[in-house]
């Protein structure tokens, strides 16, 4: 059962997770609508798709946000706690530290499963339907946005231009409609005084024209040169489908899913498909190569010599060869043309070893992509419990349980953490690291770091001691 030390130091937990995370949300929210606020501006989206544009785009956010504000919050709990003398109470009362960080370290744990649920259940789903909603949102064409001496050309078959809008009364003046050829019409311009437009449904508009002019192009029959026709008029209706302007989803099932877009247990299978293909590719070949060559797979070029004439008359000086096949052979000009046939047989499968090669390399950079990905889902959640055992002993030894203070120390820590998450995740792609050390070595490295701290407040082990140990010795 938990003491009302340990209970009251939760609570001060509380207060501070709330704040942070919640402030950490609003900050990643406004970074996302910065950086994609061209994207959603001006193409007459209706406003329930930006909401679930957010929305799905908030979960990636509280995977984030999580670990944060759990390195901040304990950073302030535990710093005020010390500030406020209670720490050198409870160690007078002999109470040890540990006892204080282990109800915050179990909320932690349990903090890390749920996140790590909602990460290989909730984000990936979240993280396809987003992308699914940009694609369509990047195929989507702009609305009908008219604006003063700006030519407008997003309806097919018609070209805009107005000179002056009355943004009060939504009146056109001065306008010009260059309308193309088309099978059921011919290519015109229509000048008008002025005008305005009305848009009975979603999907029609209609461009009421005053005192204006047509001029018609009207091509000849029989290869004959055309007419141009003029007319006038006092009012003119022109009527647009607007349909291909209308926003239209696609269904996400129908989209191939990315790294981002799927759980562990799909990606898992995945490798497992690439494993086999592998070992499929790797058997292909050898089968193929032994079918048709006997000789040695090893070969070395540079061993081949060209025979001299004196060399190429004596028959029974042989020559010393590093293969035991060729040394049977009775005379130098029977090795060196089986060694010349072996080097011509192996040369035509070069390209077929280039090419497994370039395979086998594909599939294991698939892999590393897939099995980064997989230990990310777990590797960041578990942030939960180091950023608890590194904040705590921290704020013990601060001794400030102040929002500034610990912001500062937060930002250095957390600067450092996923700068190596975002290296780690890449060197890994290329493989020049192993994934489980590419997402985990961070933490490995805070684990380690948390539990000297924790040591360091809670007895009189010290590192330096080890060190002066040593040098006595």
């Amino acid at each position: 059962m938990l003491n009302h030390v340990q209970i009251d130091l939760l609570k001060k937990h509380i207060g501070p997770f709330l704040f942070c995370f919640t402030t950490l949300m609003f900050v990643l929210l406004m970074q996302f609508l910065i950086l994609h606020v061209d994207k959603l501006v001006g193409k007459g989206l209706p406003m329930s798709i930006i909401i679930e544009l957010i929305l799905n785009n908030l979960a990636y956010m509280v995977v984030l946000a999580a670990p944060m504000a759990v390195l901040v919050s304990t950073l302030i709990a535990f710093g005020r706690f010390s500030e406020w003398n209670e720490l050198t109470a409870v160690r007078a009362a002999g109470i040890n530290p540990i006892k204080l960080i282990t109800p915050v370290l179990a909320v932690g744990f349990i903090l890390f499963l749920f996140m790590g649920y909602f990460s290989n259940y909730v984000l990936p789903e979240s993280n396809h339907k987003a992308r699914s909603l940009f694609i369509d949102i990047r195929t989507q064409k702009p609305a009908f946005d008219l604006k003063p001496s700006t030519f407008y050309n997003d309806i097919d078959g018609y070209t805009f231009l107005i000179k002056e809008i009355d943004s009060e009364t939504d009146s056109l003046y001065d306008v010009r409609v260059f309308q193309d050829e088309t099978d059921n019409r011919n290519r015109a311009i229509i000048n008008a005084e002025s005008g305005w437009l009305e848009s009975p449904n979603d999907v029609t508009l209609s461009l009421f024209l005053l005192n204006g002019s047509w001029l018609r192009f009207i091509p000849g029959k029989d290869n004959t040169s055309g007419t141009i026709e003029r007319s006038t008029f006092k009012k003119h209706r022109m009527t647009f489908d607007l349909s291909d302007l209308s926003f239209s989803r696609s269904n996400p099932e129908q989209r191939s899913r990315t790294d981002r877009t799927m759980s562990a247990q799909a990606m898992l299978a995945v490798v497992d498909s690439l494993n086999i293909e592998k070992e499929s590719e790797i058997e292909k070949f050898k089968d193929n190569l032994s079918q048709n060559v006997s000789l040695p797979f090893h070969y070395e070029p540079a061993r081949v010599f060209e025979l001299s004439e004196e060399t190429a008359q004596d028959t029974v000086k042989l020559y010393t060869s590093e293969f035991v096949v060729l040394n049977e052979l009775p005379n130098p000009t029977a090795q060196m043309s089986s060694l010349n046939r072996a080097i011509s047989v192996m040369d035509r499968y070069r390209p077929e070893l280039e090419s497994l090669k370039t395979n086998l390399d594909w599939r294991n950079s698939r892999i590393s992509e897939f099995m980064s990905e997989v230990h990310k889902k777990l590797s960041i959640p578990f942030a939960c419990v180091i950023f608890v055992l590194v904040g705590a002993p921290i704020g013990m030894l601060t001794r400030r349980g102040n929002l500034g203070f610990a912001a500062i120390i937060s930002s250095v820590l957390l600067t450092i953490y996923f700068l190596a998450v975002i290296q780690g995740e890449k060197l890994a792609d290329r493989m020049m690291i192993s994934p489980f050390m590419g997402m985990w070595g961070i933490n490995i490295f805070y684990l380690i770091m948390g539990i000297l701290l924790t040591l360091h407040v809670s007895s009189s082990i010290r590192i330096t001691n080890l060190f002066r140990r040593n040098e006595k010795t």
